[in-house]
């Protein structure tokens, strides 16, 4: 995961086949990781005034991946499975319509973001014979859990959060213990509404969009 310093980040990931997910790490929503409170979600990190798209449980196979219903993973696919089975390795904490760049953002703790398409070609808006149904915000049943604060992934980026600098003033999103492939160099302690709040021992600012988009780091 990745974010512009001083800008807003973009996340994606992309499943592609009739009820077959393709998943494809994206912290990404901010260019790298879109980590932060929404304007109009609550402390959870879930949107006030507009819920999931599917906001109960339905079981397992009535609806594709409703919250509360867990995926297996292959190497490049994700499919639905009983939360008892000995496949499932993620559950799902939020479950939206639409495109991800258009919709709510992920409860903070999601640990990956997966796209749900479907074949449709007679509706087929940009010609890769796929029509968007909606995303799903997932947490592994076990650990480790990227998308808690330090973990070094997940959609967003939070206070707690570590980041290395990846050059042309971009920063990118690492694991606090050093047990990504970059050793962390700064961490987000603070969010804040503008860089003028951050404390005066600041020396680094990341984009985490939301009502206190600025996140205030210091050296590790």
């Amino acid at each position: 995961m990745h974010a512009l310093l001083g800008r807003n980040t973009a996340w994606s990931g992309v499943v592609r086949g009739l009820l077959v997910l393709l998943a494809v790490a994206l912290c990404a929503a901010v260019t790298g990781c879109q980590k932060s409170s929404d304007p109009g979600s609550d402390a959870s990190g879930s949107p006030k005034g507009r819920q999931p798209a599917s906001s109960e449980p339905s079981g397992h196979g009535v609806v594709f991946l409703a919250v509360d219903e867990c995926s297996s993973r292959g190497r490049a696919s994700f499919t639905e499975v009983s939360c008892t089975s000995e496949r499932a390795t993620a559950r799902v904490v939020a479950r939206y319509d639409g495109k991800v760049s258009k919709g709510p953002s992920c409860p903070l703790h999601t640990d990956f973001v997966l796209h749900i398409s479907e074949d449709r070609p007679a509706a087929d808006e940009d010609g890769n014979g796929e029509v968007p149904r909606g995303y799903a915000c997932m947490r592994n049943l076990e650990k480790p859990h990227p998308g808690d604060p330090g973990g070094g992934g997940g959609p967003r980026t939070v206070v707690g959060d570590c980041v290395y600098a990846a050059g042309r003033g971009e920063a990118r999103e690492t694991a606090c213990d050093g047990s990504g492939t970059k050793a962390p160099e700064y961490r987000v302690t603070v969010a804040a509404a503008e860089r003028s709040l951050c404390p005066a021992a600041t020396q680094l600012y990341v984009s985490l969009g939301g009502a206190k988009p600025v996140g205030c780091a210091v050296r590790v």
